[in-house]
């Protein structure tokens, strides 16, 4: 699991390896430039791509399995999008 500077506490690593998941959290008061950013950009970049669809950022659905059917819909559509702008 990453994770940033607002998540460096002892607590939330003990919760995290209880999981049987390793943390990998950027500790508070060290220099930037940890290499974190990188990987995590790719997950930002996911959100991003998903709040294009305005049913999905803001959640009017009640029920949980209508949400996850526009969100697997989202990801096909962004997916085959990719796809289809490949030369």
């Amino acid at each position: 699991m990453l994770g940033d500077r607002g998540y460096d506490h002892d607590k939330y690593r003990r919760l995290v390896w209880a999981l049987g998941v390793k943390p990998v959290i950027a500790r508070r008061g060290t220099e930037h430039g940890s290499g974190l950013g990188t990987q995590r950009w790719v997950v930002e970049r996911a959100f991003a791509h998903l709040h294009w669809f305005r049913r999905l950022r803001i959640r009017w659905e009640i029920r949980d399995d209508i949400h996850e059917a526009f969100l697997t819909l989202g990801c096909a559509l962004i997916c085959w999008r990719r796809l289809v702008s490949l030369p």
